[in-house]
């Protein structure tokens, strides 16, 4: 199945209108994550650097995007929450910065969509990496809750 990235953009910004103001774009979506990227200007502070709060809330866009998108592919419809997550600051960012928020192994992805399909709710820990100008500058580890919607007909 192709993804139109544009679309995925374009969903993240009018249900999540913070993406819009970081400027948020999807650079990647395949087999091997979700890659999101955010410039320098709209996410600096006092120091000409990136907001540490606009680093952790790319890496939490782009896992919670993973899931989003992995559900909407196996159409089930679900309400997509963070439970808990925790980031390391590497490096100052001073330019453009991705955050990859990579496939989680085969058995915890399909243990969570068997929980998501079977019970109504699922959970699963996403890794994301952030990169900035090649250079590894943060990792962040987030637990991300499934909650199917109830159908309606």
């Amino acid at each position: 199945m192709d993804i139109d990235y544009a679309m995925v953009e374009q969903y993240l910004h009018e249900h999540i209108p913070l993406s819009k103001t970081m400027a948020v774009s999807v650079t990647s979506i395949n087999g091997n994550g979700v890659i999101l990227s955010a410039p320098l200007l709209p996410n600096i502070n006092h120091h000409s650097t990136v907001f540490g709060g606009s680093i952790s809330a790319v890496a939490i866009l782009s896992a919670w995007t993973f899931v989003h998108v992995q559900l909407q592919i196996l159409s089930i419809p679900c309400r997509i929450v963070i439970q808990s997550n925790s980031i390391e600051y590497i490096k100052p960012i001073e330019e453009e910065f991705q955050a990859h928020c990579m496939t989680p192994p085969r058995q915890n992805w399909e243990r969570f969509i068997t929980a998501v399909s079977k019970r109504g709710k699922g959970r699963v820990i996403l890794e994301v990496e952030v990169y900035s100008g090649g250079l590894l500058v943060g990792k962040f580890q987030g637990e991300y809750v499934a909650l199917k919607l109830k159908e309606t007909g």
